[in-house]
């Protein structure tokens, strides 16, 4: 349910709105915005009727239900898009925003230089994989504690944000100590301890769309984190798996329209992961950004022949460039800016 509180609310009135949803057992959610606030009260959805009731409290306008299942991610709690800050750079703002840097953190010469060609370029926060997840358990498996070291060399060098991957719950504390921004991948989406784990800690988060997971199990997934008070998340749309095998998965453009419809959250697109062939980053880049997306996530690598996990869908530095030069029109066309 949603308690929307009227203009003339004080600060007492919401408070004891707040300490009523508390003592029915419900969880509130509290947007302040700059003419009323609202809060949002999670918990069992059989106790409604007793919210419903709040209606006659000091301060409140109204009392409505939240039809989706995902709460917090809806429309119907947060109708204005959410902005995610991660330290200087704003997602879902009038920029579009462009993450980019290897899949795995290799060694220091590699990151650094890839950081400096991609800040160079235009991109305004460094991706690289610390801990990588691998189907086959003999595959390169990051560098881990090391490559979050590197990444953070990176940033002080360069001045870029860095996101990058958690797999495991006993980890997050010591990648969110590094990390500007923790990404969730495409393999943990429905990790629900780890999604927990991370909207406790407060960074912003980066989640990815599962190969195989609906746009409903998507924005629910979404709502583990927002349900902790993590309420600074990015949704990324990575490819899902189709019949086709002419690419290494089948990007969903349709997902980024459809999930601004549903939900307030930014929506960024990772044409890499999405094509899994360099030749096809690019163009995929441009019609994400015509379709509406509010940022990109990139792989570069300054040698992708001898990248020690996905070289074929990474981008070179020079590429990389053309591909910042050739969005640039479609940026403008959207109303935005790079």
């Amino acid at each position: 349910m949603i308690i929307v509180m009227k203009g003339t609310a004080t600060e007492t009135d919401l408070q004891r709105v707040i300490q009523t949803v508390e003592e029915l057992g419900y969880q509130p959610h509290v947007i302040r915005g700059t003419q009323r606030s609202v809060i949002g009260a999670i918990g069992d959805e059989r106790g409604k009727a007793r919210l419903q009731s709040l209606e006659a409290m000091p301060g409140v306008e109204s009392v409505v239900p939240i039809l989706q299942p995902f709460k917090l991610a809806s429309r119907e709690f947060k109708p204005t898009r959410t902005v995610v800050k991660v330290r200087d750079v704003e997602i879902g703002g009038d920029r579009v925003v462009v993450m980019a840097g290897p899949c795995s953190v290799e060694n220091e010469d590699q990151i650094l230089e890839t950081a400096r060609a991609v800040k160079e370029a235009g991109a305004t926060i460094l991706r690289g994989g610390a801990f990588k997840p691998r189907t086959s358990p003999y595959a390169f498996q990051g560098l881990g504690e090391e490559g979050l070291r590197l990444l953070a060399a990176a940033r002080e060098e360069t001045g870029l944000a860095i996101v990058t991957e958690v797999l495991k719950s006993e980890d997050v504390d010591m990648v969110a100590e590094i990390a500007d921004m923790i990404q969730i991948g495409a393999r943990n989406v429905q990790n629900f301890a780890l999604l927990k784990r991370v909207g406790e800690v407060g960074k912003p988060v980066l989640l990815k769309r599962g190969m195989a997971t609906t746009i409903q199990e998507f924005l629910m997934a979404a709502e583990y984190v927002l349900s902790e008070g993590t309420y600074d998340v990015v949704l990324c749309e990575r490819g899902i798996r189709t019949f086709e095998t002419a690419t290494r998965f089948t990007l969903d453009l349709n997902a980024v329209p459809v999930l601004k419809k549903h939900s307030h959250l930014p929506v960024i697109v990772d044409p890499s992961h999405g094509t899994g062939h360099w030749e096809y980053v690019t163009p995929m880049a441009k019609a994400a950004i015509a379709c509406g997306a509010d940022g990109l996530m990139v792989e570069v690598h300054i040698r992708p022949e001898m990248a020690m996990s996905d070289g074929v869908q990474s981008l070179k530095p020079a590429t990389f460039r053309r591909l910042m030069q050739e969005i640039a029109p479609f940026v403008e066309a959207a109303g935005r800016k790079l």
